[in-house]
């Protein structure tokens, strides 16, 4: 499947709740990384925004305040401390990380390639401390986590593991919802909700 392809097959498994509320000077991106961000990202970015899918795994905003620097500087020290999988031997990539969750896994792209479409995703897993190369983009890697097209789940909890369907919240939907006094995963009333100034 082609990265087009999948952000089809994503858009319907995941269907926007709201319009993206992440601005992104792409130009000013590329200087500063010293490289174009994956066409696909870009759009995801531009559809979803950066945001949680299902309580557990962030997207991570591509500008240096909403932590995709220092997700990355964290990756670069993981990937010099932990055990890598045998593909990965003597490997040295440029890690630029797109997404963490709540098990503590990171997961990066190797943009080491100067066109970002051929990055493959690289993927710290906390639970076997140890990097783990998938040949997909970062949204290939989604669509397969939410059909559980991988062997095996990846990620450090099964949760979003071939669920099929996900909701994504964008972090000031997901802040509105909290002020509104609700969970905002399940819609459900929750008293402690709006006690603090998010």
């Amino acid at each position: 499947m082609s990265e087009t392809t999948d952000l089809e097959t994503l858009l319907r498994l995941m269907p926007p709740v709201t319009p993206s509320d992440t601005q992104v000077d792409w130009d000013r991106l590329a200087a500063t990384w010293g490289r174009q961000f994956p066409p696909t990202y870009r759009r995801f970015i531009e559809v979803y925004g950066a945001g949680t899918v299902q309580d557990y795994l962030v997207i991570v905003g591509p500008e240096a305040e909403d932590g995709m620097r220092a997700d990355t500087e964290q990756a670069a020290e993981l990937w010099r401390e932990a055990r890598r999988s045998p593909g990965l031997t003597g490997a040295e990539p440029r890690l630029i990380t797109w997404g963490v969750d709540s098990s503590g896994d990171h997961l990066c792209w190797d943009a080491s390639d100067q066109d970002p479409e051929k990055w493959p995703v690289l993927l710290y897993s906390r639970g076997d401390d140890m990097w783990w190369r998938h040949d997909v983009g970062m949204v290939g890697f989604l669509v397969r986590i939410l059909r559980g097209d991988f062997p095996h789940n990846p990620l450090g909890d099964v949760r979003l593991f071939g669920i099929q369907e996900a909701t994504y919240l964008t972090r000031s939907e997901y802040t509105r919802r909290l002020r509104e006094g609700t969970d905002p995963w399940t819609g459900e009333p929750d008293e402690f909700a709006g006690m603090f100034d998010y």
